[in-house]
């Protein structure tokens, strides 16, 4: 979900780039970087988890 959102944000602002509205373009790709951030911690941590409940299954 939050993926999906960073790649809308960052599409929206490559296009307000190409039109020339910077302050637009600008909040867009804040907005789609901090998403991204949000994602990959996300990830990261079922990543983690998963690896942690799976060595306590097997053990």
């Amino acid at each position: 979900m939050f993926l999906k959102w960073a790649a809308i944000f960052f599409v929206l602002a490559m296009v307000a780039a190409a039109f020339r509205f910077t302050g637009i373009a600008e909040s867009a790709s804040d907005v789609a970087e901090i998403l991204f951030y949000i994602f990959l911690a996300i990830v990261l941590t079922f990543a983690i988890s998963g690896v942690v409940v799976a060595r306590k299954l097997t053990a």
